[in-house]
């Protein structure tokens, strides 16, 4: 389940002190240039790590989405929302469950029934499998909008965090990395993960928030991540959306 964060850190993701660009020297205009190709995103390998460009001026990424659900209080409040939605889960896998059963009947019992007996339970899936594909689209819905807002309550304070750990490690520019900024859905096209500052961001709210780390959990728990791919475990919806066997009716 791909979930989408709301864009709420814009100053913050990019740090750019206009002080420090005045200093830095334009580079020279080349009169026969011309609008080149955009080429593929660039592989990592043996890539240097450059970190600083022009007069000094260091530059920085951070996986907003990552740093918000890999903290104390990120995994916290997403447990506490997976244990919120767990029975609204266990309904629809009970609903699942029962189209796949009467699936079932359909494909072993099919050809023991009339046409009227057979018409009505082909009806009968194809209502519950609308109901049930309604009530996945609002389950969705309503994960999504309590994941962003816990994303943005922590990102409230963790926003200034990033400023000041920015300015006191020299750092001129910030970019957000996060999955929606990834090219070609968004501007980075490629990143040295040597330029990035998402853990020591992390280790520095853990300890001003004060939260606790959380319990380890069993082993074999498994669920789907936020869509900054490391964090909190999520409900997942069941997957039954497939439509009921085509049925023929037998030749009188």
């Amino acid at each position: 389940m791909k979930l989408t964060l709301v864009r709420y850190l814009t100053v913050a993701a990019i740090l750019v002190p206009a002080a420090i660009l005045a200093q830095t020297d334009p580079a020279p205009a080349s009169p026969a240039a011309s609008p080149a190709a955009l080429p593929a995103a660039p592989s990592s390998a043996g890539a240097p790590a450059p970190l600083a460009t022009g007069a000094g001026i260091r530059i920085g990424t951070i996986n907003i989405e990552a740093a918000i659900f890999a903290s104390n209080e990120g995994q916290r409040d997403g447990d506490a929302m997976a244990k919120k939605l767990e029975p609204k889960q266990n309904e629809l896998k009970g609903m699942g469950d029962e189209i796949e059963g009467l699936k079932k009947q359909l494909n072993t019992q099919g050809d023991k029934l009339n046409d009227e007996a057979k018409a009505t339970l082909v009806k009968q899936i194809e209502q519950k499998q609308k109901t049930l594909e309604r009530n996945q689209q609002d389950f969705q819905e309503e994960v999504r909008n309590q994941e962003n807002e816990i994303a943005q309550r922590i990102l409230r304070k963790m926003g200034p965090l990033i400023v000041k750990y920015a300015g006191d490690n020299g750092f001129g520019m910030i970019f957000d990395t996060s999955t929606n900024n990834q090219w070609p859905q968004g501007a980075v096209l490629w990143q040295n993960p040597s330029l990035d500052i998402t853990k020591p961001v992390v280790d520095a709210y853990n300890v001003q928030s004060g939260v606790a780390p959380p319990a380890a959990k069993p082993a074999g728990t498994t669920g789907a991540k936020p869509s900054g791919g490391v964090g909190t475990t999520k409900p997942t919806i069941p997957s039954t959306t497939t439509k009921p066997p085509a049925t023929q009716t037998p030749a009188k």
